[in-house]
């Protein structure tokens, strides 16, 4: 297994963490953040880094920088355009809200492409299984595949932390739509150390088929995550 968490720039992962918060609600309308350098000094960050993620906030319009006052979040920066956010798509949130992202890879395989998804995949797909933490705490599992034929000959250190990124920079297509569907399922054999459900728990299951701006279908997902740890949560604009 490997960890991924690190391969986003820190000023990005500290944008990413409170553009989630600010969706959330942790953060609201109006609310004026507390002063950088103890905002830096929780983040775990030197002041420099966190006002490059300030000035990144600042250019999506969810922030607002008023001259000897103080960082405020803006109104409606809850549903300001989140087309630059690495985890736009992303909708699990600790149960407190928010909570930044990362990755710890299981496996990654070069497969026969499943029955289920020939009419949309080559005959070749990959499959990604890895499990998904939030701020460090292991949150849920996830099975993704794609479709081989634009790049044959991938590795699991071509990934990196974030695979709509990923898509968009390496496959060059951008994820603009997902369809998910959220039941109880059972957590699978594969399941990986930290995760608390057990091989054969039930747990909330999210199957999720993706599409680009071109409407085809370029990933199937398959997440398991632990309730007590995290929700779903899908905000409507």
């Amino acid at each position: 297994m490997s960890n991924n968490s690190t391969v986003l720039p820190i000023y990005i992962q500290i944008s990413e963490l409170l553009t989630r918060e600010i969706t959330a609600g942790l953060y609201a309308a109006g609310d004026r953040l507390p002063p950088e350098a103890e905002l830096a000094a929780k983040l775990g960050v030197a002041v420099g880094t966190l006002r490059k993620a300030l000035s990144e906030l600042e250019s999506r319009g969810m922030l607002e920088r008023r001259q000897g006052s103080g960082t405020y979040v803006r109104q409606n920066s809850s549903t300001a355009p989140l087309s630059k956010s690495v985890y736009e798509f992303f909708k699990l949130e600790l149960l407190g809200g928010g909570g930044l992202p990362s990755a710890i890879v299981a496996s990654f395989d070069k497969i026969d492409t499943p029955e289920a998804f020939q009419t949309s995949f080559s005959k070749k797909c990959y499959r990604v299984r890895r499990l998904r933490l939030l701020s460090g705490t292991p949150a849920a599992l996830e099975e993704i595949y794609f479709d081989a034929a634009q790049q044959p000959k991938l590795k699991q250190e071509d990934l990196g932390v974030a695979l709509y990124l990923f898509y968009k920079e390496s496959l060059g297509f951008w994820i603009a739509s997902a369809e998910d569907r959220v039941g109880l399922g059972v957590a699978p054999e594969w399941t990986l150390g930290g995760f608390a459900p057990k091989a054969g728990d039930l747990c909330p299951r999210v199957e999720r088929i993706s599409r680009a701006s071109d409407s085809m279908i370029r990933e199937y997902s398959v997440t398991w995550f632990d309730a007590n740890v995290c929700r779903y949560v899908n905000r409507l604009k």
